[in-house]
C-alpha cells in the first residue's frame, strides 16, 4: 500500500476525472438529442461542457488546495487555465464556425457546380472531406466546464 501512497497525485487524477466526466456528459448530451451515439462526441473537441475547462480549473483548484493560492505552481496554473479556456472560446471556436462555412460552400459547389468542372479535374467526391465543426466552445460551455472542474477539484481537494 505505501507505493499507492508515492504515486498519489490528487491534482492528476483531480484533471483526469473532470475530462472523463465532462467527456460522459458531453456523449449523454449528444445522445439524448440527437438519438443516437458517436465515438466522435466521447474522444473529440467541442460540445458542451468543455472537458478542457473542466481538466484546468480542477487541476488550479487541487494545486491551490495542496500547494497554497500564494505558491507560484498554483499561479502557473491559474495561468494555464485561463489561456486554455480563452482558446477554447476564442481561437479554437472560430476555427469550427469558419469549418461549417466552408462545408456549407462545399455543398453549394456540389449541388450547383457539377457542370463548371473542367476536364480532368478532381471530381467533388475525390475532395469532399468535411471538416471538424466541433473545435472549440461558446462561453457557456467553458463555463460550465469550469464549474464541474472546481467542483472536481473540491472533492478531490477534501480527500
Amino acid at each position: 500500500m505505501e507505493f499507492f501512497h508515492d504515486i498519489y497525485n490528487p491534482a492528476l487524477l483531480a484533471a483526469l476525472m473532470s475530462w472523463l466526466t465532462a467527456q460522459i456528459i458531453k456523449t449523454l448530451l449528444y445522445v439524448l438529442t440527437h438519438k443516437k451515439f458517436s465515438v466522435e462526441r466521447f474522444w473529440g473537441a467541442g460540445g458542451m461542457p468543455s472537458s478542457h475547462a473542466a481538466a484546468v480549473c480542477s487541476l488550479a483548484v487541487v494545486i491551490g488546495a495542496v500547494e497554497g493560492v500564494q505558491s507560484a505552481v498554483f499561479a502557473l496554473a491559474m495561468i494555464f487555465a485561463l489561456v486554455v479556456m480563452y482558446d477554447a472560446s476564442g481561437v479554437r471556436r472560430a476555427a469550427g464556425l469558419h469549418a461549417r462555412e466552408i462545408n456549407q460552400i462545399k455543398n453549394i459547389i456540389e449541388n450547383f457546380g457539377a457542370e463548371m468542372r473542367k476536364p480532368g479535374a478532381k471530381t467533388f467526391e475525390e475532395t469532399k472531406k468535411q471538416l471538424k465543426e466541433f473545435l472549440g466552445h461558446s462561453p457557456v460551455e467553458v463555463f460550465m466546464g469550469a464549474m464541474l472542474g472546481v467542483a472536481v477539484g473540491i472533492l478531490f481537494a477534501l480527500v
